[in-house]
C-alpha cells in the first residue's frame, strides 16, 4: 500500500514563508510580554481525561482527541461508555492545563503569578478555511490578583503586541458576566435560564433583534420580557456613559462595585495604552466559555471582520483542583488568525541583519572550501545570515530564487 503524502485531515504542513512569520511573531510575543513581567511556562500536551471533561471547557469538551488506555488497562469488553476506554486526551486549550499547573505548583510560584504560555492545542472540529484541528494558542494569565490591575495589565500587554505588528484598526470590547446577569434579572429572566439566554443573546449581531426575541420566547417567556431585555440593550450609550447608565438603571440588580471596576479598567487603559485602538463597553459581549466569572474582553479587527483575541476572569476554576478559589484572569491571542492576516497582507519580517549567499563551484578545492567556511563564520559572528550552498547548473534561476528569499549579496566561489 502506498504511503500518503498529504497530512491528516484538519492538519497542515507549513511552508518556509509562513514559518518565518510564525517564528517572528512568537519571538515578538515573548519579547513584548516579558517587558510586562510575564514569565514563560509550559504544560504537557496530554491531560487527564477527568480534567478535560470537568464541564469547564464548554463545547470544546465535545471535540477532545481522546487517548486510549494502554496494555492491561485497556479492557474493551468491559467498557460501558467511551470514557472507560480513555484515561487522557490532547488538550483543547491552555487554560485548563494552566489551572492544574498552578494548583500543583502554587507554593513554588510568586503571587501574583504572571504566566505566558504558547503551545499547540487540538480539537476534533470540522476543518474549514482558517480552522484546523491542530493550532497554536498564545495565552497570558495573571493568577492570584483579584483587583482590576489584572485586567488592565492584560489589555495593555496584548494591545502593545498587536501595535508592534502594525495593527491599528481594532477595538477592545469589554463587558462583565455580572452585568449580563443583572440585565437578565432586571428583565425578568430566571437565574437557571441565564446560560440559555446568553447563548441566544450572543447571536444578536448575526440574526438580529427580531429573531433573538423569538428564540427568547421559545424558552417560555412572554413577549414583554423579551422586549424589555432587548430595549435595555438599545438604550445603553457607548463607552463609559453606558456603564454609568446601567449602574443607575439596574439599581439593586447590579453591584456598584462591578460598575466602578469597569470604569476603572476603561479609564486606566485609555490613559496608559501604548498604541492607537478603540476601547468600547459592549453589554452584548458574551464569550462562550462557562468558566468566566467576571470581566470578559475581546479584540475585534476591522480588517478581519471578527475577533482575533479574547479572554476574561475565571475565579472559580483553580478551586476545582484545590478546594479554594483563586483569582485568575487571562487573555488569549488568536495566533493562527494573526498569522493568516499577516500572510494575506504580504507582511515582511523586519530584517535583523544582511543575508549573504556563497555559491560554491563543484570543483572547489579543499583549501577554497575551508576559506569560505571561515569567512562565513566571521560574518555570522558579525550578525549576518550566511548561506553556503553548491552552485547549480541553472545558476541564473538559483540566484533569482535566493533573491526572492531576501539574499541581498550572492557571491560565486570558483576553484
Amino acid at each position: 500500500m502506498a504511503l500518503k503524502k498529504k497530512p491528516v485531515t484538519g492538519m497542515k504542513d507549513m511552508m518556509p514563508r509562513e514559518m518565518e512569520i510564525r517564528d517572528y511573531v512568537i519571538w515578538l510575543i515573548k519579547d513584548t510580554y516579558k517587558t510586562f513581567g510575564f514569565v514563560s511556562m509550559e504544560t504537557p500536551c496530554v491531560e487527564h481525561i477527568e480534567n478535560l471533561c470537568s464541564k469547564q471547557g464548554g463545547d470544546n469538551e465535545k471535540l477532545i482527541f481522546k487517548i486510549m488506555k494502554r496494555g492491561e488497562k485497556l479492557r474493551i469488553g468491559e467498557a460501558k461508555e467511551e470514557n472507560d476506554l480513555a484515561d487522557s486526551g490532547l488538550r483543547y486549550d491552555l487554560t485548563v492545563p494552566l489551572a492544574r499547573y498552578y494548583a500543583n505548583h502554587a507554593n513554588e510560584l510568586p503571587s501574583p503569578f504572571k504566566a505566558l504560555q504558547i503551545g499547540n492545542v487540538w480539537r476534533a472540529d470540522r476543518p474549514q478555511k482558517g480552522r484546523f484541528r491542530q493550532f497554536m494558542q498564545c495565552d497570558i494569565d495573571i493568577l492570584g490578583e483579584g483587583g482590576s490591575l489584572a485586567e488592565i495589565e492584560l489589555i495593555l500587554a496584548t494591545t502593545a503586541m498587536l501595535g508592534k505588528l502594525g495593527f491599528r484598526n481594532f477595538t477592545v470590547c469589554l463587558n462583565d458576566r455580572e452585568i449580563l446577569k443583572a440585565m437578565a434579572a432586571y428583565s425578568g429572566f430566571r437565574e437557571e435560564d441565564y446560560d440559555d439566554v446568553f447563548i441566544i443573546l450572543d447571536k444578536l449581531d448575526k440574526i438580529g433583534a427580531k429573531e433573538v426575541g423569538e428564540e427568547l420566547r421559545s424558552l417560555g417567556y412572554k413577549e414583554e420580557t423579551a422586549r424589555a431585555y432587548l430595549d435595555l440593550f438599545e438604550a445603553v450609550p457607548d463607552g463609559l456613559d453606558g456603564v454609568c447608565y446601567l449602574k443607575e438603571r439596574l439599581g439593586d440588580h447590579l453591584s456598584s462595585d462591578i460598575a466602578d471596576r469597569m470604569e476603572t479598567i476603561i479609564a486606566s487603559v485609555e490613559a496608559a495604552k501604548e498604541c492607537e485602538f478603540r476601547l468600547r463597553f459592549d453589554p452584548t459581549l458574551v464569550r462562550g466559555q462557562s468558566y468566566y466569572t467576571g470581566t470578559i474582553f475581546e479584540v475585534a479587527m476591522d480588517d478581519f471582520g471578527g475577533s482575533v483575541a479574547g479572554g476574561g476572569r475565571y475565579d472559580k476554576m483553580i478551586g476545582k483542583f484545590t478546594g479554594q478559589d483563586t483569582p485568575a484572569c487571562g487573555f488569549s491571542i488568536g495566533f493562527e488568525r494573526i498569522v493568516m492576516l499577516l500572510l494575506e497582507n504580504g507582511y515582511e519580517v523586519p530584517k535583523k541583519g544582511a543575508k549573504k549567499a556563497y555559491l560554491l563551484d563543484k570543483q572547489l578545492s579543499k583549501e577554497g572550501m575551508l576559506d569560505v567556511l571561515s569567512r562565513a563564520k566571521e560574518e555570522r559572528e558579525a550578525g549576518r545570515q550566511v548561506l553556503v550552498v553548491n552552485m547549480k547548473k541553472n545558476k541564473k534561476f538559483q540566484k533569482e530564487q535566493l533573491a526572492e528569499e531576501g539574499y541581498e549579496e550572492i557571491e560565486e566561489i570558483r576553484r
